[in-house]
């Protein structure tokens, strides 16, 4: 960990994800989690509202994208060698990109939560920068532990399920614009096992009736990742079933934390970070 303190910049409110990120850092144990929110964020062109609220106290200005030059005055002082800032991103896929160059223009250290967008040009960016990021498309250690699984015996057992197929079923509430991340990333790993399949394939839940009938609780309806992936062998007689169902969103923002709370002690010019490493550095 930084001996500097710890300044993070949530990204993307007054959306969900973000929000839960924000309530994470204020009622986080300052011992494991040592970090102060700062009090403005950048949010999407469509929003009007001027300023968020965590817990009636605790206001961040929000700023939209034609007003980035204000909020970096805001941050003239985090060259100060006593500080150390960290962007977290939850924002659009659309704005990827364009939220990277930023950070990486302005020296932020960031960690990308928001999934979508051009993720080789994401990674390009840093990598030709001097700052470093924590990407990744899931950040539940928990969940990120079981993809290390399926990625070591794809490394280690290549074509060890050739000739099975495959169904990935992926379910999230119904704002997310795109394909769960981690189930593409997932495709990755069955492809060097030796199972034909496309991230077009993967199926995406969006509907509330549908998710209703799969068994996702109503309270959940609003902010859950349901993930189920199927192989069934050439002749049909075997079978076996991966799943992995979150309801709510606390798994990400606490993986959230510890991404943080890496970065911080990891700073590296040029480099990028993935959930796998925080998971072995935590």
């Amino acid at each position: 960990m930084s001996q500097r303190q710890i300044i993070v910049m949530v990204n993307g409110l007054p959306g969900t994800m973000a929000s839960k990120v924000c309530d994470h850092i204020v009622n986080a144990d300052k011992r494991e989690y040592p970090f102060s929110l700062y009090s403005a964020s950048l949010t999407g062109p469509e929003i009007e509202q001027k300023y968020f609220v965590i817990e009636e106290t605790f206001h961040i200005n929000l700023f939209r994208p034609e007003k980035r030059d204000e909020l970096l005055k805001t941050l003239t002082w985090h060259k100060d060698p006593r500080y150390m800032v960290i962007a977290v991103d939850f924002s659009h896929p659309t704005a990827v990109i364009s939220n990277a160059e930023f950070y990486c223009v302005h020296g932020i250290p960031f960690v990308m939560g928001t999934t979508g967008g051009d993720r080789k040009k994401l990674a390009e960016i840093v990598e030709q920068s001097t700052n470093c990021a924590v990407i990744a498309p899931n950040m539940a250690k928990q969940i990120v532990a079981f993809q290390a699984m399926v990625e070591y015996s794809a490394k280690n057992f290549p074509d060890a399920f050739k000739g099975y197929t495959l169904e990935i079923v992926e379910s999230h509430q119904k704002g997310k614009a795109d394909t769960s991340g981690t189930a593409k990333a997932m495709v990755d790993y069955f492809n060097k096992l030796g199972v034909p399949f496309t991230k077009e394939q993967i199926v995406m839940v969006r509907e509330p009736e549908e998710q209703l009938a799969m068994g996702i609780p109503n309270d959940a309806l609003a902010g859950h990742g349901w993930h189920t992936y199927t192989l069934r062998s050439p002749d049909g007689t075997i079978f076996f079933q991966f799943t992995h169902n979150v309801n709510g969103r606390d798994i990400y923002a606490l993986g959230t934390l510890d991404a943080i709370r890496f970065l911080a002690g990891n700073y590296e010019p040029s480099v990028v970070y993935s959930m796998m490493d925080v998971l072995k550095g935590a």
